[in-house]
């Protein structure tokens, strides 16, 4: 039953995929009345998200202290929607509405038209106006979607009141890749994802915007091939990951197995959606930006566990967050680029424009910048008296719960092995963690693209390399994989894989 889900959420997933990334390209397709240079555009972004985080701050400050309110809002302007909190008891519905709800969208919006910018540099387009952009986001995407989710998630039993404003509020936590769950217990609540239909609703609300915006990209640039071999290489990733859980999950632990109990894994996750709807959904939490979670991560076995940590290492490419997962994508691209124009001894070029130094340096730096960031916070976090505070468990487990931690906040993704607990020390340094991961990759992506608009366009030559065919699309996999890998691997080597090897194998 759960391969006969995971192909029908495939099939119904390419369906979308054309559709709503054709009107997204639509939507962005226009003249603006004033064009921004991407500086201009930067400064618009960061002036507004300080503004946003101000207004967020003094919100939370009626219900946290000063430290949880510094850590909570940093996550919500940064689509983050990392929780040290429980929601329902900590913040009424009307701070929930005006302060989260409000960023949820204007978040989401932020990493989209960041994309877009990025879309527009490599068209030679002019990269548009911040505040237009913005507007058509939320407008005439996020808000539209969001309202006839909401009345279907509603029909299906979410709860909705003044109170309670859960399923308005839980649409656009997926929608917009954000995470941050109404209730404690996330979309493992009822009241939140009460049956089979909705867990299969959200998990394709999540992916919907990032995977259609591959087909975007392609519309926007006048390839539709170049926009399907990315989400070729996209796809194939997270269909690995997903296989991989889902026989990690039909094992029973080692302490299940001492106990005499055999069969699938069924620790921490809610029968209702059963192995198979808790492992896809582990995926594409992690997957996307997301990291909504209906099944507990730390009571996944090993190698289970060790997925979500790899598509955290891979840093959103892998269809990603709103906006955030094809730019993220598209510098893995342009990285290939420059990588396969060594190999072949020519100036590297990308759909006619030449890619020299000063790009490919930009394009390292925002890729190098938030697992820099990871590793010396988790770093700082196991070594100090401050940071072990927040460690729960001892041996691989306890490192595994650090190293996510600021794995999932560097990448804005917000999901937890919830071992992790918060202390001051844990919410400033998460704080910081979050908005570095956030906006040091946005501000050296609209540079990137800013760099790349200003190239003139050459005809295609003889010995020019396709970026649209299987051999390149390979080559995107392998520069995404090898660079996940020499960041990650000594790190993952310390949690889940030691964890797992000293266990069983799955």
């Amino acid at each position: 039953m759960a391969w006969v889900q995971l192909i029908v959420f495939c099939a119904v997933l390419l369906a979308i995929v054309p559709l709503l990334g054709g009107y997204i390209a639509r939507v962005f397709t226009y003249e603006a009345r004033r064009p921004q240079t991407w500086k201009q555009y930067a400064v618009s972004l960061i002036t507004f998200s300080v503004l946003s985080w101000l207004f967020l701050y003094l919100v939370l400050r009626a219900r946290m202290p000063w430290d949880l309110s510094f850590n909570t809002t940093s996550s919500f302007v940064t689509n983050t929607n990392w929780q040290y909190y429980a929601g329902e008891t900590t913040l009424t519905g009307f701070i929930q509405m005006v302060g989260l709800a409000v960023q949820n969208f204007v978040s989401a919006a932020v990493g989209l038209v960041v994309a877009i910018v990025l879309i527009r540099g490599i068209a030679g387009r002019p990269l548009g106006n911040f505040f237009e952009d913005l507007t058509r986001a939320v407008v005439r995407i996020l808000l539209p979607i969001s309202f006839v989710g909401a009345l279907i998630l509603a029909s299906q039993g979410v709860v909705q009141s003044l109170d309670l404003p859960v399923a308005s509020q839980e649409i656009i936590k997926v929608l917009g890749t954000n995470g941050g769950g109404f209730f404690n217990v996330n979309s493992a609540m009822p009241f939140e994802n009460p049956n089979g239909l909705t867990n299969v609703l959200e998990m394709l609300a999540m992916l919907a915007i990032p995977a259609s915006l591959t087909f975007t990209y392609g519309r926007m640039v006048g390839s539709a091939r170049q926009g399907w071999t990315i989400f070729g290489v996209m796809f194939a990733i997270f269909l690995a990951g997903v296989v991989v859980v889902y026989l990690a999950e039909l094992q029973a632990t080692p302490a299940q197995q001492a106990a005499g109990l055999t069969g699938a894994n069924l620790e921490g996750k809610e029968l209702r959606f059963g192995t198979g709807g808790s492992a896809l959904w582990t995926v594409v939490t992690t997957a996307t930006s997301t990291g909504a979670v209906n099944a507990a991560f730390e009571s996944l076995t090993g190698i289970g566990g060790l997925v979500p940590m790899v598509n955290l290492a891979f840093g959103e490419s892998i269809f990603g967050g709103v906006g955030t997962g094809l730019y993220t994508m598209l510098l893995y691209v342009l990285l290939a680029v420059f990588i396969g124009g060594l190999m072949v001894g020519r100036t590297p070029e990308f759909l006619g424009k030449k890619l020299e130094g000063r790009e490919i340096k930009l394009i390292v730096l925002a890729l190098l910048v938030t697992p820099l960031a990871v590793l010396v916070t988790t770093s700082i976090a196991i070594s100090t008296d401050y940071g072990q505070a927040s460690i729960y468990a001892a041996g691989p487990q306890g490192f595994s719960e650090s190293l996510y931690a600021y794995m999932s906040q560097a990448n804005n993704n917000g999901s937890a092995f919830a071992g992790y607990t918060g202390v001051t020390f844990a919410d400033l340094l998460g704080g910081l963690t979050m908005l570095i991961g956030r906006f040091a990759p946005i501000v050296l992506t609209l540079a990137v693209a800013g760099a790349l608009a200003t190239k003139r366009v050459a005809p295609a030559g003889l010995g020019t390399m396709r970026t649209d065919t299987p051999t390149f699309a390979g080559l995107i996999t392998a520069t995404v994989v090898i660079v996940g890998a020499l960041t990650f691997l000594p790190a993952l080597l310390l949690g889940p894989v030691v964890q797992g090897l000293t266990t069983q194998l799955f």
